[in-house]
């Protein structure tokens, strides 16, 4: 009788184990998932602040229709760019920050556009959604950060041996991180050239 009991021990023990792993993993992936909504719910904020600014910017008579149709475009783009929390990849982390990119660009030929109109710099709507958009980048910056630092701990302890034998098994897999823009590593060559 006592010879059955130590093997059915033993795999008690590792079963045990093995639920340890799982439900840590868990709580750990559910932790960055949420951190990723945060990421999402800034940049959505964005977009709505963008279509606010496009309204507000539309009003100017003899404003260029062209950098307003890529801020339309490239917003757009951007909100039909979604990435699947349960399986964040380099390649859709990627093709998200390109779409983002995308629309932070045409957002800045947008704002420099509207250095040659003093009506529209003057309206007070226009000033108020300029400030938010800078406090929502802030936010997106602080969510971006927040959400790497999830990912760090969650990746830790699925690419650790042994837990990396179970957690490969039961579908755990290395999340990517928010990286930077390619080339932001270099700073600008700024000129100020007073003749």
């Amino acid at each position: 009788m006592k010879k059955w009991l130590i093997p059915v021990i033993i795999i008690v023990l590792v079963a045990l184990w093995g639920f340890n792993i799982n439900n840590t993993a868990v709580d750990l992936q559910e932790s960055t998932r949420k951190t990723w909504g945060d990421v999402e719910s800034a940049y959505q904020r964005r977009n709505d602040l963008i279509g606010n600014l496009v309204k507000t910017v539309q009003g100017a008579a003899d404003f260029e229709r062209g950098t307003l149709t890529d801020v339309i475009e490239a917003r757009a783009k951007a909100t039909s760019t979604t990435i699947d929390p349960s399986n964040i990849t380099p390649e859709s982390l990627e093709a998200f920050q390109q779409a983002q990119n995308g629309l932070s660009s045409a957002l800045s030929r947008l704002l420099v556009t509207v250095e040659k109109y003093p009506e529209l710099k003057a309206n007070q709507n226009f000033l108020e959604l300029q400030s938010q958009l800078e406090g929502t980048e802030n936010r997106i910056n602080v969510a971006r950060d927040r959400f790497n630092e999830t990912v760090e701990p969650y990746n830790q302890y699925v690419r650790k041996m042994p837990r990396k034998l179970i957690t490969s098994l039961i579908g755990f897999h290395e999340m990517a991180y928010y990286k930077a823009d390619e080339g932001s590593e270099k700073a600008p060559d700024v000129e100020f050239d007073f003749k």
